[in-house]
């Protein structure tokens, strides 16, 4: 069999309020705080991850906390990030929930093949849920304040958006192994569905084609880059000579301590990181109290007081 993608690892965004940002995805989210850290190439700015309740690959939320201005809306960018529920019920129990905490949210519908519930978070970050009717398995946090039947289970389908599906589709087909899965119609225009692995809402990428839209600018709100899943880091070697192989720019494998990384940009400029499963977040905290003080990679403990030092208290 082909080199595969099991589906996405986790996708990183941008946020201008770290404590605001901090209080929405775990206290009306519901989502568990698994790793405290820093952007390892940029120290002075928080890395904050959300999870489910064992911090599986595949559930990850992440943010950057950079002093930007809110993002210019575009194509050449990552436009909308799904979650997923376990089930209708749990769609109507979000959106009566999300309604109390005054956030407007769509009607449930369907879309892509997905009874789907749209909202976004306060700085304007694009978000989706859907129901994967329970399909595979579920950590759900004790502590969350979401129902453990209605927490989120992970990641579901990542929307891009791109002027021209023609070179971007070659590389997510001929290079990334993915498969075209089926189209569909929505509002902003038609969208072309990949899915890797063994499929289904964990493992889809959808390709919206924006043709008369200028280009986005990233700041607070946008998405900074998706991540797919490898197994392992021997799969991931065989990714940095498939991307070699196909002359395809790219960053060569990072060290993130937590798991291994390989970035490169499809055709239209969107960031791609493919990472590997482990070693996870367990490998410098315990299960029991990840994301209660801040983590930092071997290489960054050295200087862990001038770090503190220049971060801002998150509550």
């Amino acid at each position: 069999m082909s080199l595969q993608l099991t589906g996405i690892h986790h996708l990183t965004a941008i946020t201008a309020n770290a404590p605001g940002n901090l209080h929405f995805y775990t206290k009306v989210l519901g989502l568990r705080l698994v790793k405290k850290t820093v952007n390892q190439d940029d120290t002075s700015a928080y890395h904050l991850f959300y999870a489910d309740g064992e911090a599986t690959p595949g559930t990850d939320l992440t943010f950057f906390d950079w002093p930007v201005g809110p993002e210019r809306r575009g194509t050449h960018s990552i436009v909308r990030t799904s979650l997923r529920v376990g089930s209708q019920e749990s769609l109507a129990w979000w959106k009566q929930h999300l309604t109390s905490e005054n956030i407007a949210t769509s009607e449930i519908v369907d879309i892509g093949g997905y009874r789907s519930l749209d909202f976004e978070d306060p700085e304007g970050q694009r978000l989706r849920l859907i129901s994967d009717d329970s399909k595979g398995d579920s950590h759900p946090w004790a502590q969350s304040p979401v129902p453990a039947e209605h927490q989120i289970r992970g990641l579901g389908p990542i929307v891009i958006s791109v002027p021209d599906i023609t070179n971007t589709e070659a590389v997510v087909t001929q290079v990334m192994n993915m498969r075209k899965a089926r189209d569909y119609a929505s509002p902003e225009g038609q969208v072309h569905v990949f899915e890797m692995g063994e499929g289904g809402p964990a493992a889809e990428l959808h390709v919206l084609v924006q043709p008369g839209l200028a280009p986005a600018r990233q700041g607070a709100g946008a998405v900074h880059h998706v991540a797919f899943r490898a197994p392992d880091q021997e799969t991931l070697h065989q990714w940095t000579a498939r991307l070699a192989e196909f002359r395809l720019p790219s960053s060569g494998e990072v060290e993130r301590y937590y798991f291994r990384s390989l970035y490169f940009r499809e055709p239209n400029g969107i960031l791609f990181e493919i990472a590997t499963d482990g070693p996870g977040f367990t490998a410098d905290e315990p299960l029991e109290t990840l994301g209660e003080k801040l983590a930092l990679p071997p290489f960054l403990e050295p200087k862990r007081a001038s770090i503190e030092a220049g971060l801002k208290p998150l509550k």
